[in-house]
């Protein structure tokens, strides 16, 4: 489970330990055992926490070879790792766009290259992908964002075709806005922007952690098998097909 410090990554954290994962956990926040700590609660499920640099190829090789270390398997890869440097697209510096591009894109291509030859082995395995709804719908300011998830939701389809007949799918979540602790806590005026903006989706709101962490576990689960490739929106209707 990557980028599980907080946020939608703590959300997915807690529901997959309800439903009875073990987890390694992974992050480059401080304060990263405390967040699954709390995250995963009282469950008997064991929890190992593992801050690493993703976007290096070196780091997911750590991650993954801890999971495997272990727990001796390797079942289910969520990379949730991310985070967007929202701006319009000229104000972007190479620097920032390379940022955007690593935080997102890279380091899902590093875990599910580190992830894959396990789960090759094992003839099982789930990996789920959080994408983002502004992919489709052309947000304002988010032209690099949306290039990296776009990637994302590219690699996802990719490995789905290729992987398919060992018995692994390949799925992303793509959330619209999400009620998340840092969107929650920025200053009034634009938690009061966030709040206009989120009425403008069919539902009147923007997602839960929770319901983002759920349509997670649902593709992550065994019983999931039959789905893959797919973009799964978690948007209330922002965008309809």
């Amino acid at each position: 489970m990557t980028g599980a410090a907080g946020g939608i990554g703590g959300g997915i954290v807690a529901r997959l330990a309800a439903e009875g994962a073990h987890i390694v956990a992974t992050d480059r926040a401080d304060g990263l055992k405390q967040a699954v700590a709390e995250a995963a609660g009282d469950t008997a499920q064991e929890w190992v926490a593992v801050a690493a640099d993703l976007s290096s190829g070196e780091g997911a090789d750590e991650v993954v070879n801890t999971a495997i270390d272990r727990f001796g398997r390797l079942d289910v890869l969520v990379n949730n790792a991310g985070g967007g440097i929202i701006k319009p697209f000229l104000d972007h510096t190479p620097e920032s766009m390379r940022e955007t591009v690593d935080r997102n894109l890279w380091t899902t291509v590093h875990c599910c290259r580190a992830a894959l030859p396990h789960m090759l082995a094992a003839g099982y395995g789930r990996i789920v992908n959080v994408g983002a709804d502004s992919v489709r719908n052309g947000l304002y300011d988010h032209a690099m964002y949306n290039a990296a998830k776009g990637g994302v939701h590219g690699l996802t389809t990719g490995l789905a075709r290729e992987f398919a007949p060992s018995g692994i799918t390949v799925n992303t979540v793509a959330p619209t806005g999400t009620d998340t602790p840092t969107v929650l806590s920025r200053p009034p005026e634009a938690v009061e922007r966030y709040r206009k903006t989120a009425a403008l989706v069919p539902i009147g709101r923007f997602a839960t952690v929770g319901e983002v962490a759920s349509a997670v576990a649902y593709l992550a689960a065994e019983e999931a098998g039959f789905i893959t490739g797919q973009v799964v929106s978690v948007n209330g209707g922002t965008a309809m097909l």
